[in-house]
This record gives C-alpha cells, sequence and structure tokens, in this order.
C-alpha cells in the first residue's frame, strides 16, 4: 500500500472495480418507414412490441421499441423513425451488425426458412445465419452456449424453442480499436475475449467486437445503428459516469427517459454509448398484458400529445389487430 492510500480508500477502490455492467440494455436504430418497421420486427421475426412513444428530443417522429414478452433489457431493439431520411451506410465508428441468440441449429433452418418466404436472402456462416432487413441493416441469428436466461416473445407462427433469445452482441467498425482498449477494459470493465469484448454481470452478458471498416465514409440514416446502451443497475449508475469521465470521456448529465435513465457518451472509435437502467421499466405506465399497444407519452410531453398524434403516421401493434387469441397459450 502506498504512503498516500489508506486501507479505506482501497477497499473502496476495489469495491469500484467489481461492479460489472450487465451486458446490452437496448439497441437503438433508424427506419424511414414505421408501418413496414412494425411488420418486419414485430410479425417476421417474431418480437413484441412494447413501447409505441416519441423521440424525447424530437417528438414529432417515433420510437417503437420491441422486445421480449416481458419487455426485458438485453431483448430490447428500438428505432426512431424519420419519414423519408435516406437509406445510410455504415462506415468507421459505426455499429453494422446486431447480434441475437437462438437455441440450435433447427432455429437456423427455421429462420433461413421463413425469411426466404418473405423475401429476404440471408447467409448460412456455420451456427450463424446473416441477413438484412428492408432498410439494409445487418442482423445476424447465432446458435450460443449461454447460461443466461432466453428472453422470448409470444408468437402465433414461432415456436417458442425457435424464437429469438435476446442479444448477443454487436460488431463495429473501427480504424483504430486499440484507442478504445482503456476505456472498455479500464473504465467500463469489459472482459477482452480472442476477438472482442464481453461485458458480464450476474444476470447476463453480450459481445462487443470491432471490424475493418469499409472505405467509404459512413452515412447515418435508414437501415444504420444510432446508438448502443449497456445494462447499468440503478444504483451504480452514477458511479459509471464518473469512471467514464476518470478514463477521459466526456458524458451527459443523466437523462430522465421515464422508463429508464441515461448517460451517453462516444467511446474513443466514434461509437455512441448509453448506459441505461433498469428501472422503472416499461410497466411504469401501460399494464404489462397491454404493452405497446397505444400511442404513450413521458409526462411532460402529455400536454402536447394532440399535436403530437397529428404529425405521426398511424401504425398498429400486430396483436391489437390478431387479438390475443392467437398468441401461443
Amino acid at each position: 500500500m502506498s504512503r498516500d492510500e489508506s486501507p479505506g480508500s482501497r477497499k473502496d477502490s476495489a469495491k469500484q472495480l467489481r461492479i460489472k455492467l450487465e451486458g446490452i440494455h437496448h439497441i437503438t436504430c433508424i427506419t424511414a418507414d414505421a408501418p413496414r418497421n412494425v411488420d418486419f420486427y414485430a410479425r417476421v421475426l417474431g418480437l413484441r412490441m412494447v413501447k409505441k412513444t416519441v423521440n424525447q428530443d424530437d417528438p414529432s417522429v417515433y420510437h417503437l421499441f420491441y422486445a421480449d414478452e416481458q419487455g426485458s433489457p438485453g431483448a430490447d431493439l428500438t428505432f426512431f423513425e424519420f419519414p423519408g431520411v435516406p437509406v445510410g451506410r455504415a462506415g468507421d465508428g459505426m455499429v453494422h451488425r446486431i447480434a441475437w441468440r437462438v437455441a440450435s441449429s433447427d432455429a437456423l433452418d427455421f429462420w433461413a426458412q421463413r425469411l426466404r418466404d418473405e423475401g429476404y436472402e440471408s447467409t448460412r456462416d456455420g451456427d450463424r445465419l446473416r441477413f438484412t432487413d428492408f432498410e439494409g441493416l445487418g442482423l445476424e441469428l447465432a446458435v450460443v452456449d449461454s447460461s443466461d436466461a432466453p428472453l422470448v416473445a409470444e408468437h402465433p407462427e414461432i415456436p417458442e424453442e425457435l424464437a429469438l433469445q435476446g442479444f448477443d452482441g454487436v460488431r463495429a467498425y473501427a480504424s483504430d480499436p486499440e484507442r478504445s482498449r482503456p476505456l472498455l477494459e479500464e473504465a467500463l470493465a469489459f472482459e477482452p475475449r480472442d476477438s472482442d469484448w464481453e461485458a458480464r454481470g450476474e444476470r447476463r452478458g453480450s459481445l462487443y467486437a470491432y471490424d475493418s471498416p469499409p472505405p467509404q465514409r459512413g452515412l447515418q440514416g435508414a437501415g444504420t445503428v444510432h446508438h448502443v446502451a449497456w445494462a447499468s443497475h440503478d444504483e451504480e449508475h452514477l458511479a459509471w459516469r464518473e469512471r467514464v469521465i476518470a478514463a477521459g470521456g466526456h458524458p451527459t448529465p443523466v437523462i430522465d427517459r421515464f422508463w429508464f435513465r441515461s448517460i451517453y457518451f462516444r467511446e474513443p472509435s466514434g461509437v455512441l454509448f448509453e448506459l441505461a437502467t433498469f428501472s422503472p421499466g416499461f410497466a411504469a405506465d401501460e399494464d404489462l398484458e397491454h404493452l405497446g399497444e397505444s400511442l404513450v407519452l413521458p409526462p411532460f410531453l402529455e400536454s402536447r400529445r394532440a399535436e403530437i398524434e397529428a404529425r405521426l403516421t398511424p401504425v398498429e401493434n400486430p396483436r391489437v389487430r390478431s387479438g390475443s387469441a392467437d398468441r401461443r397459450g
């Protein structure tokens, strides 16, 4: 122990080092077509639409959330809709692929056929199936041996054992990923693996990896990832912010997103990170049985409901259309 280090301060430091992020909380992307987006992610991929709301920083546009049956962090894919925005292109400093877990090779066979029937081609690479959505967003299903609880949504056409089970990780483009290593490993406590990093806590974990970027400059637009959020325990949220600052990062203040609290910053390779809390969750303002069935607004926007609704393209949760009787028992 150094002369200036007290036993108490060393104990506090060790406590700080033990905190862990619980994998991916959610991933937010951009679409130009909310109705088609709902059809692809809720009907074709079988995710549950758990929240229909608006972008809190630009309430003229949708913010749509898809997840498992409970609306769990770790399965939550979200989209901002910017109608008419051109198709984007992932480049240096951007996430270019999102991977979900599935349980078996049979699941990959099922999804290859289901996607083909819907007009989407896929590529099989061992225990992985790669494809894109209708706007070119890179997606992957991976057979993963994990003890993490499967995060599954109910769907009348998709057997539970074949359904998507939550995020496995994301891949980003980076011209110099070593720039990010200190922040990932020291500040955020990601564990290095063979060719990637893992953020793993007591509940679950997710992978973060880099690939060499294409020569073309990235363009944010439809079919691109806006940011990736990592799950923080509520009581550790401020400690994570202090760690990012100590590592030279520039996080925002804590922002209340009503369903969770958020901190944003760019990691050194350019990817926009968010740290999001588990609480209060999507059932804070809707009954769990009826998540995503109507437009909900955070309290500070409720007085503008008529104005906001008039600007949005109507979209319907497929569960409202089909009725609860069509779901699996």
